[in-house]
């Protein structure tokens, strides 16, 4: 019997610690994962935050252009929800200017109702 315990102790110290030497590995990963989750990609219809869905002028991409010379921020609209825009990036801003009414795909971190541009993409 008591060859049978020793044979279990070595089995389950064994076992112990394959789990305690991967656990590391695990907790690792998992730090990673959380730093690449803050970005996220929306394809919705590029809009300004002030007229959202529903614009005043009859062509989206005019009133979208005229709104935001105005002050107004770019917005993202995705299906019933408005994402304000927040980015200095030149490049991103030229490319919402150029999507202006039209899908497209914007990757950025998500603060409630505003995304921090990363980038902008055609849809």
């Amino acid at each position: 019997m008591s060859l049978r315990l020793r044979k279990f102790e070595i089995y389950l110290t064994g076992a112990l610690l394959l789990v305690s030497l991967s656990l590391p590995a695990l907790a690792g990963d998992k730090k990673s994962a959380k730093k690449d989750s803050g970005k996220q990609t929306f394809t919705g219809v590029v809009s300004d935050s002030m007229c959202g869905a529903h614009h005043m002028m009859e062509n989206a991409a005019d009133c979208t252009r005229a709104c935001v010379s105005k002050g107004s921020k770019y917005a993202l609209v995705v299906g019933d929800k408005v994402y304000t825009l927040d980015t200095e990036d030149k490049a991103a801003l030229d490319e919402l200017n150029k999507k202006a009414g039209e899908k497209a795909k914007v990757t950025g971190t998500v603060n409630g109702d505003n995304i921090q541009v990363s980038s902008v993409s055609g849809a």
